[in-house]
């Protein structure tokens, strides 16, 4: 199995883990005279399972990322950077917006406000942080579709 193919099953898991989470409320606490929808066991039972082959996916997928090797790094450290550079670049994304949003001013005595740097500078160092990171992103997609799991 490819990493990539790894982290699809792992969504899907955590996916059924959340719909188990709903299931398991709807049978333990019912309105008074009804029945539960299903048996509060067998939900546990299919949860435990879910989860166990969850963690074990984990495992394997974190010790794959930590071997991994591209350019030198490993894919822990590439999902690391990548981590930070999407906050980076959407900080700058909101900065821009504050940037560049008009305000209006409808008297005298209505504070101003004055912007501290060029927007069209402002803009530049947004999209080159916002091509970076989809440069990375797709390094480390590829790395996902060629590197087979532990």
């Amino acid at each position: 199995m490819k990493l990539a193919e790894a982290l699809s099953r792992r969504a899907a898991l955590i996916e059924r883990s959340q719909q188990l989470r709903s299931r398991l409320k709807d049978c333990i606490k019912i309105q008074e005279g009804d029945e539960p929808t299903e048996d509060v066991d067998r939900v546990i039972v299919e949860l435990d399972q879910t989860l166990d082959e969850l963690q074990k996916l984990i495992y394997r997928i974190n010790m794959t990322n930590t071997t991994a090797v591209i350019e030198g790094r490993n894919l822990t450290s590439l999902l690391a950077e990548r981590d930070t550079l999407a906050m980076r670049t959407k900080t700058l994304y909101e900065g821009l917006k504050h940037l560049t949003e008009r305000e209006d001013r409808y008297g005298r005595m209505e504070v101003k406000y004055v912007r501290t740097v060029n927007a069209n500078e402002f803009r530049k160092i947004h999209d080159q942080s916002a091509a970076r990171l989809r440069e990375l992103d797709l390094k480390i997609q590829a790395l996902g579709w060629s590197t087979e799991l532990i």
